[in-house]
């Protein structure tokens, strides 16, 4: 990796970072609460690509993991990766990548209407594919009360999803940081 792609690494972890000092959330009766992070993954894998993305939000992760408070409210460490939100946080590397190869085999095409649905399934589904299981086990519910809790945060996410698109439809006509493919 160039020093460039470390930078733009550190950046987006940073990103990731700075998105955890907005408060977190705490639905009634969720397991989980909303936090604005999930933008930060959506921004990773959108603007830098699969590679670079996760990178970043690996390199996040492994602040969480390390223990420093770098999560909505000051959390991090092992006791939140093995609680009911530690599904997300770990799939949030997975999620940048699903956008950044999606957004990359779609670089020539990428606009809103591109970025959209992209930025969801990466952003939302993904995340909710791998956190919501985790959560049923961490909180010792069934799959069908975490799948419920969790409808909550949809609208939340819809509206992310539409930021982080605007914001990578924007950086992409100003300085394309994916290189277009032929």
């Amino acid at each position: 990796m160039r020093s460039r792609d470390l930078a733009q690494i550190a950046l987006f972890a940073a990103i990731m970072v700075v998105l955890g000092f907005f408060p977190l959330i705490q639905l009634p009766g969720a397991f989980a609460p909303f936090t604005s992070q999930t933008l930060g993954v959506i921004l990773a894998g959108s603007i830098l690509g699969a590679k670079r993305g996760a990178a970043a939000i690996l390199l996040f992760d492994v602040l969480v993991i390390a223990g420093l408070p770098v999560l909505p409210g000051g959390r991090g460490g092992l006791s939140v990766i093995m609680g009911p939100t530690g599904g997300f946080v770990l799939a949030y590397p997975i999620g940048a990548l699903v956008i950044g190869l999606l957004t990359e085999r779609l670089w020539r095409f990428y606009s809103m209407p591109v970025a959209l649905p992209i930025n969801f399934l990466g952003g939302a589904i993904v995340l909710y594919a791998i956190g919501i299981p985790w959560m049923a086990a961490a909180a010792h519910i069934s799959l069908g009360k975490a799948i419920t809790t969790s409808i909550a945060f949809l609208p939340g996410d819809v509206i992310k999803t539409f930021i982080g698109s605007a914001a990578a439809v924007a950086v992409r006509k100003a300085y394309p940081m994916i290189p277009a493919r032929a």
